[in-house]
């Protein structure tokens, strides 16, 4: 009997031991030199390369966005019925990618997820660079982004009000008040490292005299004391908790742009959790795309591991089944409805002329991450990378299908009409990629991609009980 115990022991999953989040048992000065040497080195020969064609990218972008503003939105396909097209498309998208920053951030901080340490400063980034690339489109699709300010609230002593019941003032507050609690909750991250940074910086030559007094500034007099330590721990967890909700609010208020109009395959009450969950969905596919290239690059593979990035796959699969289960329960409660009108719209999206792209989007958001139930799969660095490429292309065409399907044949036969994308929209695609890779090639070449301390606190040594040399673990 005690043979065939051992025997079993030896043979199954051993449960009375975590699987370590950093690998090869690295001191704290290593984690330090690893994370920091991207930023006190020079760039390679492949970050010039990479930079110069997301900045490519980027000025087609503004090229777009200047004649677009010089001759008005005539340039791209808008038309009517389909008066919203790529830029409402490209807004959603954008705004969904930046949501994988704060799940990982705040909720997986909040759960006390350790695995998350490795990856969370690159998506707090990525929260805030996605944002920014989101927030000109519905700017200038409004046809006068000189007028900015009236979505605002506007002094009362003018009388002018902004209104209130517009899906378009919800979107303001919510992505305004999420970008900014992003942002404080990015840069509070950061002051231990810019500390770091600063007493790193010894140099006396006029860059790192510059270098070290940023850093100081960004630091805020941070002196690494216990004092500080329990003020910075204390408003983490403030704003953890503060933006835990924004997770759940922000893109459920983007899906009320649809929910809340009357038109067929819009006004349904499934949106709010059904763009929830693909928010979380592509965003965690843009965060396993990007974290890909950056652990291979910089040799951060044995800190952004091969088991954080399975569990961020198996969220993957999770969020992709329940978004393809919304798909089904589109179809289901239309039919169930009884109302024809209702039913005709997601016939129109499966077999009616823009067919080709709802089934590139269940082809990409609901085949393809069932991929990851096979372990050997959602381990393979290429199969994870392709597969992610796929998740987003699919979640570009899940907000393409929603907005043009539904606009392009309404109620009425008679004022049904095509939508045709300009090679302007396609500029403006393609260059907001250029702005966001641009920021992120910038972010992990200046800033510390990873967050150091928090990364030294899942190490071995600093448990309490750690006894270096041998000894219990």
């Amino acid at each position: 009997m005690q043979v065939a115990n051992k025997t079993n022991a030896v043979e199954g999953p051993d449960f009375s031991k975590e699987t370590p989040v950093v690998l090869s048992s690295p001191s704290f000065h290593d984690i330090t030199e690893v994370i920091s040497r991207p930023i006190e080195s020079k760039a390679g020969m492949k970050w010039y390369i990479a930079l110069a064609v997301a900045v490519s990218l980027f000025m087609l972008e503004i090229f777009c966005w200047g004649i677009s503003f010089y001759y008005g939105t005539g340039m791209w396909g808008n038309n009517i019925p389909v008066a919203w097209a790529f830029p409402i498309v490209n807004f959603v998208f954008w705004i969904g990618i930046g949501h994988a920053g704060t799940l990982i951030s705040a909720i997986l901080f909040l759960f006390r997820q350790k695995w998350r340490n490795g990856i969370a400063r690159f998506a707090e980034g990525m929260t805030i660079f996605a944002v920014m690339t989101a927030g000109l489109f519905p700017l200038f699709h409004t046809g006068r982004p000189w007028l900015p300010l009236y979505l605002f609230p506007y002094p009362n002593k003018h009388a002018v009000w902004t209104n209130f019941l517009s899906p378009l003032l919800w979107d303001v507050f919510a992505v305004s008040t999420y970008f900014t609690v992003s942002l404080c909750f990015w840069y509070v991250g950061l002051i231990p490292d810019f500390a770091t940074l600063r007493d790193r910086t010894l140099g006396k030559d006029f860059i790192s005299k510059v270098r070290k007094t940023v850093y100081s500034v960004l630091s805020l007099g941070w002196r690494f004391s216990n004092r500080h330590w329990r003020h910075y721990e204390r408003v983490y967890l403030i704003l953890a908790g503060v933006s835990t909700p924004l997770v759940l609010s922000v893109h459920t208020i983007v899906s009320f742009d649809f929910a809340v109009a009357g038109l067929p395959g819009w006004h349904t009450t499934i949106f709010p959790p059904y763009f929830v969950a693909g928010a979380i969905f592509s965003g965690f596919a843009m965060v396993v795309t990007v974290l890909v290239f950056i652990r291979y690059i910089f040799d951060m593979e044995h800190i952004i591991t091969i088991d954080t990035l399975e569990k961020m796959n198996k969220i993957i699969l999770l969020t992709g089944t329940l978004v393809g289960y919304a798909y089904g329960m589109e179809f289901f409660i239309a039919w169930y409805s009884g109302n024809i009108v209702e039913q005709f719209a997601f016939i129109n999206r499966a077999f009616g002329p823009y067919a080709w792209a709802y089934w590139i989007m269940i082809s990409c958001n609901v085949i393809t991450p069932q991929i990851f139930w096979f372990r050997n799969l959602r381990r393979s660095v290429p199969i994870m990378f392709i597969a992610s490429i796929f998740v987003n292309i699919g979640m570009w065409f899940e907000r393409y299908v929603i907005t043009v399907t539904t606009l392009v044949r309404d109620f009425l036969p008679s004022s049904w009409g095509w939508y045709n994308p300009t090679l302007v929209d396609f500029g403006l695609l393609i260059g907001s990629f250029g702005m966001f890779f641009t920021l992120t090639l910038l972010f992990v070449k200046f800033m510390p991609v990873v967050a150091i301390s928090e990364v030294k606190g899942v190490l071995a040594q600093a448990k309490p009980h750690h006894h270096h040399g041998g000894g219990h673990e």
